[in-house]
């Protein structure tokens, strides 16, 4: 019988692990480490280029497709506010497997060779799975921990900064240098992931937990440890020829460290466990509801749906509400603060996106061996991890304890990132790696703090949506920077040098430059274009240090304060814990204040 009991006991443990919140934070991790594929074209391009024989400027036009579809995500924003967040992971997986195996087919010319038109399409349909990924895990993650939004965005971000170098390792160690292989990789993988963890990601009642800082930064410990793991391999293999079986070890490692979390899951849901228990030893200061509680928290609820029914999402457009309540969709799209953080947007995002869709080609023109471009996408995904996790976890931090405003954090990567990109417009010696460095870093330092911002302002009711129109500002730029301006004048000055060695191009010929001048004119642009969003950032920093000097999480510890029991001691946190697992796994348990 006590065997049975304990055999009863593993179950409903396992059974509490696998639908608690903190599993579901593990396999976001896991969701966002397959989501970055975008970031790996400078790998793939040169395939793409010299298969099809395509020019600079369409390279880039593809490019441009690529970061459209992983940046509009105003589709699943939508999708999202009317189903559960499974549905938009599922369709991701869908658009992932299709539009990167059309790709792979159309390298290995397993079809007939695709129009410009169509490739472009296929990137921006497999591109577009990033934002599904984005919404259905992420946007739940900060929906889910309101008062923690700048760690959850920092870390989970950060999976997806690192995805570059992690999925790197994987794929040597299963295809080697079979770089087409890559592609059809990067189809596969994340699509897999999405559809294994479909019923693991779905909203849950926000509940702050004492230890809740000090859970989200053991895990950025364990992903610390994983991004030097990666940074020494990449140095390591940047100077050593690594076999395939090498290869192998290197990614059972990282496989190690990517379920490394699941131990600190293990160890909250036994803290959680014994609390439950501790309640049912000591029932004193449990509260069951009566009657009259039940219907006046009924009546309540009932009079919140008829407030809010009163205002349509037409309504009052240009009479938004004050900064840190919830906005409706049009109320943040038509506000001078949204205007703002989507012009500094369009520049600061459009120019780190060009460079890093350009690495590879810029590392061939400036005389770079090929080991070494390589070397600059994981230095890429290493910085941009870095970049994503000090900007959530600082930010954060400085914000509680100095209320240091997020939009002028936000200035100062901008005006970082003119850095690395005048050290490619001049070709420093070796400047190109600490470039990849500082670009890496900023690009990655953005997204959290604009994504913050947006959920600051304008409030957390409408995020799935308002979060993705925050993101269409970098295709824009993107499209100036990098289509416009970047392939137009690298195409201008390779024809130039063509001419001047006296060789015809022939039709399909792909088109190359050599030496300093191909992307000094571009970035010099691109500098003065991200200095530009600078000023205009700094518009929104003095628009909203007020805000920020407020308490902006006070109206979640309200309605927290609301909620909750106040019972010293710690059986109120064994009652808090059985009304928090009562909540989650949907019982009826009438148990709370």
């Amino acid at each position: 019988m006590a065997t049975l009991q304990g055999w009863a006991d593993v179950r409903s443990f396992s059974l509490q692990v696998i639908t608690g919140r903190w599993f579901l934070v593990f396999a976001s991790f896991l969701i966002m480490a397959a989501a970055g594929a975008t970031y790996m074209f400078g790998l793939y391009s040169s395939e793409i280029k010299s298969t099809l024989g395509y020019d600079q400027t369409t390279l880039n036009l593809l490019s441009f497709f690529k970061d459209f579809g992983s940046n509009v995500g105003v589709l699943s924003g939508l999708i999202n506010e009317l189903t559960p967040p499974w549905v938009v992971l599922a369709i991701g997986a869908i658009l992932n497997l299709f539009g990167y195996l059309m790709i792979w087919l159309s390298v290995t010319k397993r079809i007939a060779r695709p129009a410009v038109w169509q490739m472009c399409l296929y990137i921006c349909i497999g591109a577009n799975s990033q934002s599904f990924a984005n919404t259905g895990s992420l946007v739940t993650c900060v929906k889910n921990f309101p008062e923690s939004r700048g760690v959850v965005l920092g870390i989970l971000k950060g999976y997806v900064g690192l995805s570059g170098a992690i999925i790197t390792q994987l794929y040597s160690a299963i295809y080697y240098d079979d770089t087409k292989a890559l592609i059809l990789f990067i189809g596969w993988l994340p699509a897999a992931i999405s559809l294994v963890f479909l019923r693991t990601i779905r909203y849950m009642k926000p509940v702050r937990q004492p230890n809740e800082l000090k859970v989200f930064f053991n895990f950025l410990y364990i992903s610390l440890a994983l991004a030097g793991f990666l940074l020494v391999m990449i140095i390591i293999q940047k100077r050593v020829d690594f076999t395939q079986s090498e290869f192998g070890v290197t990614a059972a490692i990282v496989i190690v460290l990517l379920f490394l979390p699941v131990a600190i899951v293990v160890l909250e849901e036994i803290k959680i466990w014994e609390a439950k228990k501790l309640a049912l030893v000591d029932p004193s200061p449990v509260k069951i509801i009566t009657e009259g509680q039940k219907v006046n928290a009924e009546v309540k609820k009932e009079s919140e749906v008829v407030a809010v029914e009163e205002t349509r999402w037409w309504q009052n457009v240009f009479n938004p509400p004050e900064r840190g309540e919830d906005y409706t969709i049009l109320q943040a799209l038509f506000s001078i603060d949204m205007l703002i953080l989507f012009i500094a947007c369009i520049s600061g995002i459009g120019g780190t996106l060009t460079a890093i869709d350009n690495l590879g080609q810029i590392g061939t023109s400036l005389g770079y061996p090929k080991k070494s471009i390589s070397t600059f996408v994981s230095l890429v995904s290493i910085w941009n991890y870095l970049g994503r996790v000090f900007s959530g976890f600082v930010s954060e931090h400085v914000l509680i304890k100095y209320k240091f405003p997020r939009p002028l954090m936000f200035t100062m990567i901008l005006l970082l990132s003119c850095v690395g990109h005048l050290l490619i417009a001049f070709n420093v010696p070796n400047g190109l790696y600490v470039a990849s460095v500082i670009i890496g870093f900023c690009f990655g330092a953005q997204w959290p703090l604009i994504f913050a911002i947006v959920s600051e302002l304008f409030g957390l009711k409408y995020y799935s949506t308002l979060y993705n129109f925050g993101g269409m500002a970098s295709p824009i730029g993107l499209y100036v920077l990098n289509v416009r301006v970047t392939g137009h004048l690298y195409d201008i000055e390779a024809k130039r040098q063509l001419a001047e060695s006296g060789i015809k191009r022939k039709i399909g010929q792909e088109l190359n430059c050599l030496g300093t001048s191909c992307y000094k004119m571009s970035f010099v642009i691109i500098a003065v274009a991200t200095f530009t969003g600078a000023i205009v950032s700094l518009l929104l920093v003095a628009r909203t240090y007020s805000f920020y000097k407020g308490d902006i999480y006070k109206r979640y510890k309200v309605e927290e304060e609301e909620e909750e029991t106040q019972v010293p001691g710690t059986a109120a946190a064994a009652e808090m814990t059985v009304v928090q697992n009562g909540r989650e796994n949907g019982q009826g348990t009438k148990v709370g204040a």
